[in-house]
Parts: C-alpha cells; structure tokens; sequence
C-alpha cells in the first residue's frame, strides 16, 4: 500500500457543533475523548462515544454532528493513499467501523502531531507511521474479536500475570484479579487456554527469558531473577524442557546469527 501523506491532528469542538458534508480523500482514524460523536457515511450513522476509535474510508459524503450538551475533542490520522488495489480495499471495508481507542494509538498519534511540527506530511517518516496506524488498526481489530471470544475473567488474570511475573505468585493472587475463586479460574483457564493459570505462567516466564537471552547481555542469573525463576538450576532445567536448549546454546545462537525465525 503506497503512502503519500500523512497528517495528524486536534480540535475541540464547542456544544452543538458541526462539520461537513465533506467527501473523505484519506484513510482516517478518528480518535475521541470527550464529548460525543455521530458521523452519517452516505446517510448512514455512526455514532461513537469517547475511547473509541473510528475509521473512515476515501470516496465516501461524511457529515459529522457533535455533542449538544459539552465541548467534544477528538484527535485524527490522515493517511493518503492514491491507489488501492482490490484485495486491500475489501479488507478495509471489512475492519469494523469503530473500536475501543488503546494506548498504542494514542501514543503514535503523539508521535505523529509531535512530528509534523518540524516536518512535512510526505516526510517518509510520517509516511512510514501512517502505514503503521493503518496496521495497527487491524491489529486492534482481531484483539477485540478474540476478547469477545473468551471469557472476561481470562483476560483480567492474563493481564496480570504479564505484570506480576517476575513475583512470587499464588494461584489466589491471579484468581483475585479475575474476581473468581481459584477453583473457577483453572476451569476457565483449561476451557479457553487449553492449558492452567501455572502452566501459562511458567511458559510467558521462559519467553521473557528467551527474549533477554537473545537482546540483551544480563547475565543468566540476573535474567532466571527478572523472569520469577527462584534459582538458575531451576531456569535451567525449565528452559531445556520447554526449548531443548540450554541458555548458552540459545544465546550463542541468536548472537551468531543462526537463530531460526
């Protein structure tokens, strides 16, 4: 997908406002905080509340109607793309129209409004962070699919193991996340994961390992310590059941370059 421009930008609009009609030249992802917002898509309404996101596509009449009750902010990425071809232009129109607005959205719009001030919109930078929101939205897109998917208890404790690794954990302290009893948790945790909330810890804790192994030079004992393994015997017996290699033998080959993707 060629990228010709990118532009990111801020408003605030007061009670009552109003923009458009307008037909969109861009890929735009509106962003919106405060307020409230409807957009009419030839004559079809989206109505989005603040924490979402929503994506607009090219060739299409919008007229936007704000909140008539308090000032509505939103934020936006323009991305201009002369040319689609059919595959990307199905598979834009399939992405759903509005999501939950995340952090990593938020910060590359940062980036972008950060950006544009010393430079100009087909800076190739901009350009090339323009085509990573327009990644990233899919992206986002597959995470809320798979999220109604399961149960939201799964989502609470996995979010917490990914903060509470490194600690001495207790099946309570995940199922108290979750807001289940321990016993529902390791229900949940077979019936969606396939797997236990214990056997899912140790394996995110040997990927973190893995992936200080191969990207930094901490020592093995330092790296057993920062991933929850309480000796590096223990590291080293748990990463040969779960790799078939010893920490040296995967660090020698991410270093020397043979490591296989």
């Amino acid at each position: 997908m060629l990228v010709t421009s990118t532009v990111a930008g801020s408003v605030v609009y007061p009670p009552g406002g109003k923009f458009g009609p307008r037909i969109q030249p861009d890929i735009q992802l509106v962003m919106l905080y405060t307020g409230e917002m409807s957009v009419s898509i030839d004559g079809r309404e989206i109505h989005a509340q603040p924490g979402h996101v929503v994506i607009l596509l090219p060739g299409h009449e919008e007229q936007f109607v704000f909140s008539k009750t308090e000032d509505t902010w939103h934020r936006w990425i323009a991305v201009h793309v002369p040319e689609f071809d059919e595959e990307a232009r199905e598979s834009l129109r399939l992405l759903p129209e509005c999501l939950p607005l995340t952090e990593d959205m938020n910060r590359l719009t940062d980036l972008i409004l950060r950006l544009q001030r010393d430079t100009s919109a087909s800076d190739p930078l901009l350009l090339q962070l323009g085509l990573a929101a327009l990644h990233l939205y899919p992206v986002e897109s597959k995470r809320v699919m798979q999220q109604r998917e399961k149960h939201p208890a799964i989502y609470s404790a996995l979010s917490w193991i990914q903060e509470h690794y490194a600690e001495d954990v207790a099946l309570k302290d995940m199922a108290a996340s979750a807001n289940v009893s321990p016993e529902h948790l390791v229900r949940l945790f077979k019936q969606y994961e396939l797997t236990t909330p214990f056997q899912y810890l140790w394996s995110y804790r040997i990927n973190k390992a893995v992936e200080l192994l191969n990207n930094t030079g901490l020592t093995i004992t330092e790296i057993a310590s920062r991933c929850g393994f309480k000796t590096s015997h223990h590291f080293a017996r748990q990463l040969k059941e779960a790799t078939g290699r010893t920490a040296s033998e995967i660090r020698q080959l991410s270093w020397s370059g043979l490591r296989k993707a």
